[in-house]
């Protein structure tokens, strides 16, 4: 293959990772508009953004080996089919319940898609120097996916109605489409590897009681039989996923992988890095548009702040991932990235007593560049350890434990964060006597309350609202925080006597396969 097609097959693939990041994070700015249009509650807003994260950490790990049983590109072009559809249908969701069913399907289509484009560059990018730059861009285009998210979808609603965020999706597919067509090599997979969907609806099963029991802890009135019970399923489930993955000849994870210290390392600051990327986002750009007052537009601008520094950090970084250990670049970046999201909590005008609430939001800009520096170091530096450390033949494999890393990270970031939120405002907010009780449950009720009382009530109910809510912001900041340094200490210790990533072996754990793509 030449070197020009080789990054001409790059652009294609980052396209599709592109319109994947990019649908994780693009409701953060348009969530208070969709929510006003189709009457969603706060359990449904949630439910919104979480099932697509949720669906495709459920479906990656088989579709990672379906990849490698059918030939990637074949999956790829179908996830980009499946994408382009789903994206058609939410555009046009007359209902909360539709809109999830959609997001659902969207899932669907990314988790497709999604472990064929790390596949595809491993398998088009024999040089190691080359694979390293077109993984730092591939890990780059994931971050700056997620910060241009809200960007979009502000600057969407500027100027069309909320389903457009959905409907920019198509042209991009189509595109994505043809080249994929004419430029990704091909190769029918391989037929003897058989594919276990049944493991598949074991995960998902865990993770939907997992999710479901966060958000039954994090409420102010828990049921307790709802939270034990969706912590059975979720215990459950998973317990039926790792004693089949067991019994499984070729399993849909070897975890034999794990042995290998970098890659394990590298799948949980992929995870890390996410939890704070897509929490943080959520977050901020509610408190830009619900507290200070942003257009849409304005606050994905001011969010996207974090792409800045995770563009240059990732692209610097792609060209030295083959050259520093995986122990500095990834510890190195989660501590990055606590410090900037610190930096952001310091500089956010009125959330702490630092800056008043009179002083320009575009303070935070330099916490989000240093954040997104730390970030982007952090997921590329993490893609080649995970990729760099399977061999070949499970190229798709160690592509889907990146991916569902990736995608557990964004769903435990918005539901663990997004609930806390939740549960520190509707525990901390004191109402104003009289106000309806529904101003409790979240900072968009009390603003649309707020709207239909007299300025005398509806004055203090704000101001007792976004104290509450601001309780809640600081809180979600100071875990983000506290979970990175944590990653990074673990880091620096676990692998203070690895210095860079060693593929592992697996003749032990598997019949014997001819090791080629």
């Amino acid at each position: 293959m030449s070197k020009a097609r080789r990054w001409w097959v790059l652009l294609t693939v980052s396209a599709g990772l592109l319109l994947i990041s990019v649908d994780m994070t693009v409701l953060y700015t348009a969530l208070p508009t969709l929510t006003g249009d189709l009457h969603a509650d706060a359990s449904q807003k949630l439910w919104i953004i979480n099932a697509y994260p949720l669906v495709s950490a459920g479906l990656l790990l088989g579709t990672g080996t379906l990849g490698d049983r059918v030939g990637h590109k074949r999956l790829f072009l179908a996830g980009l089919v499946i994408f382009g559809a789903a994206s058609t249908m939410a555009a046009f969701a007359p209902s909360p319940g539709m809109l999830i069913t959609a997001r659902a399907f969207l899932a669907v289509g990314a988790a497709t898609m999604m472990p064929s484009t790390l596949a595809l560059i491993r398998l088009t990018f024999e040089d190691e120097r080359e694979r390293g730059v077109a993984i730092g861009i591939w890990g780059t285009t994931s971050v700056v996916g997620t910060a241009l998210g809200p960007v979009l979808g502000g600057f969407l609603l500027e100027h069309f109605w909320w389903g457009s965020v959905f409907l920019v999706n198509v042209p991009v597919v189509l595109l994505a489409l043809v080249a994929a067509v004419f430029l990704a090599p091909g190769g029918s997979g391989r037929a003897d590897r058989p594919w276990d969907p049944v493991a598949s609806v074991y995960v998902m099963a865990g993770l939907v009681g997992l999710v479901y029991a966060i958000k039954e802890i994090t409420r102010p009135d828990p049921a307790p039989l709802h939270m034990v019970g969706a912590l059975l399923v979720s215990f459950l489930g998973f317990r039926a996923f790792l004693r089949r993955q067991r019994s499984q000849p070729y399993p849909l994870i070897d975890f034999a992988l794990f042995r290998n210290r970098p890659l394990l390392v590298g799948v949980l600051g992929a995870g890390l890095a996410m939890f704070a990327t897509a929490g943080i986002q959520l977050v901020l750009a509610q408190r830009l548009q619900l507290v200070i007052g942003h257009t849409p537009l304005g606050a994905g601008l001011l969010v996207a702040a974090c792409a800045l520094g995770a563009l240059v950090a990732g692209v610097v970084v792609g060209g030295l991932v083959h050259r520093v250990s995986v122990r500095t670049l990834i510890g190195g970046g989660l501590a990055t990235s606590a410090v900037g999201i610190l930096l952001t909590l310091l500089l956010t005008p009125g959330a702490v007593p630092l800056l008043d609430s009179a002083q320009s939001s575009g303070w935070v800009v330099p916490g989000l560049i240093l954040a997104g520096a730390g970030l982007g170091t952090t997921m590329t530096a993490a893609s080649a350890a995970i990729i760099g450390g399977a061999p070949p033949h499970r190229a798709g494999m160690a592509s889907s434990v990146e991916e569902v890393s990736y995608e557990l990270g964004s769903l435990t970031g918005v539901a663990v964060l997004g609930s806390v939120l939740t549960a520190v405002y509707t525990g901390t907010v004191t109402l104003p006597a009289g106000t309806p009780d529904t101003a409790a449950d979240s900072l968009d009720e009390a603003r649309a309350t707020a709207d239909h009382l007299p300025a005398e009530q509806g004055r203090p109910l704000l101001d007792a609202a976004t104290s509450a809510f601001d309780n809640g912001y600081n809180a979600t900041l100071v875990i983000a925080t506290a979970l990175l340094a944590v990653g990074s200490l673990f880091t620096y210790r676990y692998l203070n006597r690895v210095p860079k990533p060693t593929p592992v072996t697996t003749e032990q754990t598997e019949p014997a396969l001819d090791p080629s793509p």
